[in-house]
């Protein structure tokens, strides 16, 4: 039995309301934070000794040297001989689409030549080098493996690098399949913020990247705090949220169900519907006790309802619209007659679901746009994981004889006027007499 809280927007302190339940505080333990740092600085004072100490005493390994932790080429190929016919045919479809989706996003360099000569532009380069944290063991995401690795391979990275935890030595050939069909360049079997450290700082087996992305724990998520700086990031990610805008038209067990898929994946992941529709709440209020209680993982989709789950009744649909732009979420169902019209009226959300027959958990494996995204209201200053995640762009100034004279002159002006005589003179250099 779950006990959802019900909201509704004319509630005097409906402001506070929503404010507790969106209230979430990202990665600050001082003693995951002090673990953290002293793996840091172990692996970038020891390198691969102490990626191996850290791997054998946390994932209960007995890796004697750096050849136990690299994963050869034909491991990856091998496991995509090993899966079923059916998982390999849902893992290339699935990348097709990833990677078609992401081809439109390439940026290309352009130029452009004044009167005088003078050309002025933007170069696009790819990044060197990427890694690419996946979870491991037990725990089996090849769409994570395909969103992180795909765009970069699409951005022409020289190298993309994964790290895939091992725990007790087990491995998933679905995960292992999934970064044959990526295109993943390199594999090791290290995790944790040991595997974070050594993407960033690089060890004698393990090459420094530029730029380090993935889901991961909470040693993970603050080890890439932590290193950020040195390297870029992806993001820290929150929990999952899923934020459902419905007419009332909707077959209820449909929400619901969607309602679901987010609480299961976590006790913290936040799971909202709004609605002007009140008969309509409770009839998702009904079926998500009846469907809940045949899902395996109904413990944690019960507590995360119970705990940061709600159904908001609101006045209209604009009203609806106007409180997800307030919140911000992960995923936006928009779940009504005619949804296209009400895209102008978005402005932030991660990624934007239209339409009754569209369910959140396509985006999340096979639809093709990018299941990286933003969390805990970052969507307002934040956008997908993309190509544009993994090029970089670099202005480009050619300057004629006659638009050193023209902009020297308006540089030294500038410069004498903020102090600094050397710009002025190196500008004049080029200014005719």
């Amino acid at each position: 039995m779950i006990n959802i809280r019900q909201l509704h927007s004319r509630d005097k302190d409906f402001g506070a309301q929503l404010e507790q339940l969106l209230a979430w505080e990202s990665v600050a333990d001082p003693g995951v934070e002090a673990t953290v740092a002293e793996i840091l600085q172990q692996v970038r004072e020891r390198g691969d000794a102490a990626v191996i100490e850290y791997t054998n005493r946390f994932d209960r390994r007995e890796l004697q040297g750096a050849q136990d932790f690299c994963l050869p080429p034909e491991a990856l190929t091998d496991a995509l001989e090993r899966i079923s016919s059916t998982e390999r045919e849902a893992l290339e479809a699935a990348a097709v689409r990833v990677r078609e989706y992401h081809q439109r996003q390439l940026q290309q360099s352009w130029q452009y030549t004044e009167a005088d000569g003078t050309v002025l532009g933007q170069q696009i380069t790819p990044m060197e080098r990427v890694g690419i944290y996946v979870p491991g063991g037990k725990a089996s995401y090849p769409s994570s493996v395909l969103m992180n690795a795909i765009p970069a391979v699409v951005a022409g990275v020289d190298c993309v690098t994964m790290v895939v935890p091992a725990p007790d030595n087990q491995l998933n050939d679905l995960v292992l399949a999934a970064a044959a069909i990526a295109g993943v360049d390199r594999l090791y079997t290290i995790g944790g913020a040991q595997a974070v450290a050594a993407l960033a700082y690089g060890t004698e087996s393990i090459a420094r990247v530029d730029k380090i992305v993935g889901p991961g724990n909470i040693f993970v998520a603050a080890a890439k705090r932590a290193v950020f700086g040195q390297v870029a990031i992806d993001m820290i990610a929150g929990p999952s949220e899923i934020l459902v805008i419905c007419d009332g038209k909707t077959d209820p067990d449909w929400v619901a169900m969607d309602l679901l898929s987010q609480a299961e994946h976590d006790q913290q992941a936040q799971s909202i519907l709004v609605s002007p529709d009140k008969d309509f709440l409770k009839a998702v209020a009904d079926s998500l006790q009846r469907q809940l209680a045949e899902l395996p993982r109904r413990d944690i989709a019960a507590e995360s309802l119970a705990g940061r789950g709600a159904l908001i009744a609101v006045e209209n649909i604009d009203e609806a619209i106007a409180l997800a732009n307030r919140i911000a979420p992960e995923h936006l169902e928009v779940s009504v007659e005619n949804p296209e019209r009400y895209l102008p009226q978005i402005r932030h959300a991660g990624a934007i679901f239209l339409g009754r027959h569209t369910a959140e958990a396509l985006g999340d494996y096979c639809a093709g746009p990018n299941h990286v995204l933003p969390t805990s209201g970052t969507a307002r200053f934040s956008s997908p994981l993309g190509v544009y995640d993994f090029q970089k762009r670099s202005s480009v100034i050619y300057c004629s004889p006659q638009g050193a004279d023209h902009l020297g002159r308006v540089a030294a002006t500038l410069a004498r006027g903020e102090g600094l005589e050397a710009h002025a003179r190196s500008a004049e250099y080029r200014v005719k007499e």
